[in-house]
C-alpha cells in the first residue's frame, strides 16, 4: 500500500504536469461530451458526442493514472490498459445497439425524422388494414 502524503513528495515534475495534463485534457473531453449531449436536437445526433466523450476522457484519465503510479511503483502500471480495453470495446458498441434499436422502433412507428441511409433505407412499415374503412369494392 502506498501513502498517499509521501507518495506524491516523491513524483517527479515531469510526471506530475504530464499527469495534471492528461487528467486536464480527460476531463474536458468528458464534459465536451456531456455538452453535446445537452445542446444537440436528435436522438442520434445525441449518440456521437457522449461516446467520444467517454471514451476519450476516460482514455486520457487512464494515461494519467498509469503515468502516475507507474513512476511512483518504479514499475509498469497495467490495469489501467485492461480498464481501457473494456471501455474501448464495450462503449461504442453499447451506443450503436442503442442507435440501431431507436433506429429500426422510429422506422416501425413510421415517424419521418429518422436517417434514410443504411441497411434499412427502403425499408417501409407494414400498415395494418383498418376495419372501420368500407371504401373497398365489392
Amino acid at each position: 500500500m502506498i501513502d498517499v502524503d509521501l507518495a506524491f513528495e516523491n513524483l517527479p515534475a515531469w510526471a506530475a504536469y504530464l499527469t495534471a495534463f492528461c487528467v486536464f485534457m480527460g476531463a474536458f473531453l468528458t464534459l465536451t461530451g456531456s455538452v453535446g449531449l445537452l445542446r444537440l436536437k436528435s436522438f442520434y445526433e445525441r449518440l456521437h458526442a457522449p461516446t467520444l466523450g467517454s471514451t476519450l476522457g476516460t482514455g486520457f484519465i487512464l494515461v494519467a493514472s498509469m503515468i502516475c503510479f507507474s513512476v511512483l511503483r518504479q514499475r509498469l502500471s497495467v490495469h489501467e490498459i485492461l480498464i481501457a480495453v473494456f471501455l474501448t470495446v464495450t462503449t461504442p458498441v453499447g451506443f450503436m445497439l442503442l442507435g440501431r434499436a431507436a433506429l429500426y422502433r422510429d422506422r416501425v412507428e413510421g415517424n419521418n425524422n429518422v436517417p434514410e441511409s443504411g441497411k434499412y433505407a427502403k425499408f417501409k412499415p407494414v400498415q395494418e388494414p383498418n376495419p372501420n374503412d368500407n371504401s373497398e369494392s365489392v
